[in-house]
């Protein structure tokens, strides 16, 4: 036994991974206008997403819910400068029931967009499994911060978080069909890495509530590992909260992650990238992650692959694999050298 830890000392092996896991799919593009980001699930899965995680250890149990699905909200329903309002409000309904059962499954919950106005459901979801004691790290290359007053596009995958946040319940009209939805997250709670494409107004809210912003430069200037000790230090102070995790590939280099609809130079490396979810899942309290915004439909195919091999890298990551190697069954343990007693 005492060569076996040698062995596994010197391999750096651990035995660091999640035993349940529960993986959903959410097929949405109306939260913004190109086409083919409603094919990211199948594209992930497709390129070997559920074998990867089963693969980190024998341990795993994996189990896929399927790809949400939901019927529009009459069509007379309407909200001014918010796109397809009808199709995201009932779409993240579902997300929301499907990610609460994931959850009280007592799985971690790794939900595969679509775009990001997937977040609501998802944070929504989350929120209500764990009565309301979740925080958020919402890593992006924008803060998703507008309301239908503010947003340029009405583009509702620009707006999430401002739905979520308590503080900003003031600032949005009546929304029918979206009573299931309370804004009951404090933006306290709430913390981003990798911000470079931010809106005036939504710099305006940022400096207004205090709320905890790492941008790029942060990154340069801290390293990512210290940048996510430090988020989640301020939203989750006595490390008690179960973390939401909302990746946006569009956080990474365009150069890593080509195939997404709002690239930005500047972003992450993928190493960057998987580092920061190794360090939210090492705490222990990573219940929820989002990957979204990865589009087959944009690029060529080797932006395509590309893209979604970065999409799978994360979330295995996600799932406790160790860039040291799978962790090996103690049958394949072999004393590699022998020592004196």
């Amino acid at each position: 036994m005492w060569v076996r830890t040698v062995r596994n000392v010197i391999l750096g092996v651990q035995k660091n991974y999640s035993t349940k896991i529960g993986v959903v799919g959410v097929p949405l593009e109306e939260g913004q206008n190109k086409v083919g980001v409603a094919d990211g699930p199948a594209a992930i899965r497709k390129g070997g997403l559920i074998e990867g995680i089963k693969a980190i250890h024998e341990e795993i149990d994996v189990q896929d819910y399927g790809d949400v699905s939901y019927t529009p909200l009459v069509d007379n329903i309407h909200v001014p400068n918010m796109k397809k309002y009808a199709n995201v409000a009932a779409c993240n309904q579902e997300v929301s029931k499907t990610v609460e059962k994931v959850l009280r499954d007592h799985r971690t919950c790794l939900t595969l967009g679509g775009d990001h106005s997937i977040g609501i459901g998802t944070v929504d979801g989350h929120i209500k499994a764990k009565k309301e004691n979740v925080c958020i790290l919402w890593v992006d290359a924008h803060a998703d911060l507008n309301t239908n007053k503010t947003s340029a596009s009405g583009n509702i995958h620009g707006m999430p978080l401002a739905l979520l946040a308590k503080e900003l319940a003031d600032y949005w009209p009546y929304l029918p069909g979206m009573d299931w939805q309370k804004p009951i997250v404090s933006i306290r709670n709430v913390a981003y890495i990798g911000l470079r494409s931010v809106d005036s107004y939504e710099r305006l809210i940022i400096e207004q509530f205090g709320i905890t912003a790492y941008g790029m430069e942060d990154v340069e200037n801290h390293g990512v590992q210290n940048v996510v000790n430090m988020a989640l230090e301020k939203i989750d102070p006595n490390r008690t909260r179960s973390i939401h995790l909302s990746f946006d590939i569009d956080s990474l280099d365009a150069l890593e992650a080509p195939s997404t609809g709002t690239a930005v130079r500047g972003g992450l490396t993928l190493r960057e990238g998987i580092h920061l979810v190794e360090q939210v899942y090492k705490t222990g309290r990573l219940g929820a992650m989002d990957l979204v915004e990865v589009n087959p439909a944009l690029g060529s195919a080797e932006d395509v692959k590309k893209t979604v091999e970065a999409a799978i890298h994360l979330l295995l990551a996600a799932c406790g694999y160790s860039r040291r190697g799978i962790t090996p069954k103690d049958s394949d343990y072999v004393p590699i050298q022998t020592f004196p007693s």
